[in-house]
């Protein structure tokens, strides 16, 4: 059994964060392969290949393994340029950054999180909630959902009016006036898709396709792109994490590391023993090894997955994430 294309994803069925990296290779029509994770921790078949970091989903191309979706869109339109969906330049490229931005660090897509009914079956599970606390590093119940669900209607109809009345106002079907849909669609477009899939999220007396008719319509027809890509393309290869590790592992490297800017401040060198950890979620799980890779906005360590005995690299992008020393990393954030 081979990954198609050499790509892999670690992810469970219901991760909005996941969802986007999907719908990404769908539209693409890039063939790949998936490996189902718990959706809580402890996931072996990452621990195995070395890697503590526990958001998903983690993505795997030849042994390279990169977390966080921002760095894995971006990898995936680098490596794989023929067909790509993003901008190249102007003003269409700066608005798909912001959305980038707005929607991800901007709170929009924690927002949408925060929309999830407490009835839901998965938020009655006391493991689950603990699961959470963990990751998000505060108290989380039932109760703190509620009480917290105001906020975040205020928030997303915000996010609704944005989108109708700038980007959408003039009636076009995509955001960068595309023929079908682009990574500007995708970046925006995430959170909204997935809500919209919850019964009970969102109270349709404040958000519905009646107050944002635009809206709806673009995440409609976003829906309808996505289903005939599935349609014609091929299904996702399965993979167990015994299968998923062996490729990896005895796969060749799909990048080159051994740089470092020489103006970076952290002053770091090659090969030195680092640490690296997201700041706002799972910042409890630090991934530690060799310094093979220092740029603006991504950092790349070397780290073994001991089963297969070999050497895998970790890619984390710069923003959002802390790089520290191993001896310095255990001080307090």
């Amino acid at each position: 059994m081979e990954a198609p294309n050499g790509i892999i994803i670690f992810h469970y069925p219901f991760s909005p964060y996941a969802r986007r990296v999907i719908r990404y290779l769908q539209l693409r029509g890039l063939a790949y392969a998936e490996c189902m994770q718990p959706h809580i921790m402890p996931r072996p078949d990452l621990s195995a290949l070395g890697v503590a970091y526990r958001r998903i989903p983690v993505m795997a191309i030849g042994r390279d393994i990169y977390c966080d979706t921002r760095l894995m869109l971006r990898k995936l339109e680098e490596q794989f340029p023929q067909g790509a969906l993003g901008a190249t330049g102007g003003e269409h490229k700066a608005i798909q950054h912001l959305l980038n931005r707005w929607v991800t660090d901007g709170g929009v897509s924690m927002r949408a999180v925060g929309l999830m009914p407490p009835s839901l079956p998965i938020l009655q599970d006391p493991k689950f909630l603990k699961d959470r606390q963990d990751f998000l590093g505060r108290p989380l119940s039932k109760e703190t959902i509620e009480q917290g669900r105001p906020e975040a209607i205020v928030a997303l109809r915000d996010a609704f009016e944005l989108l109708e009345s700038t980007l959408l106002a003039d009636g076009r079907s995509w955001v960068l006036q595309t023929e079908g849909p682009s990574l500007g669609d995708i970046e925006a477009i995430w959170p909204f898709d997935w809500i919209l899939d919850m019964a009970g999220a969102l109270p349709p007396e404040i958000i519905s396709a009646k107050q944002f008719p635009k809206v709806f319509d673009w995440i409609q027809r976003f829906r309808e792109s996505v289903e005939q890509a599935q349609a014609s393309g091929s299904k996702a290869v399965k993979l167990d994490g015994e299968a998923a590790g062996k490729l990896i592992c005895g796969a060749s490297f799909a990048e080159s590391g051994g740089k470092i800017d020489a103006a970076d401040p952290l002053g770091l060198e090659l090969g030195s023993e680092v640490e690296v950890w997201p700041l706002d979620s799972g910042s409890s799980h630090h991934d530690k090894g060799k310094l093979v890779s220092l740029t603006w906005d991504e950092v790349v360590l070397a780290t073994k997955a001991e089963k297969w005995d070999a050497e895998v690299r970790l890619h984390f992008p710069r923003r959002g994430f802390r790089v520290a020393r191993a001896a310095s990393a255990s001080a307090k954030i």
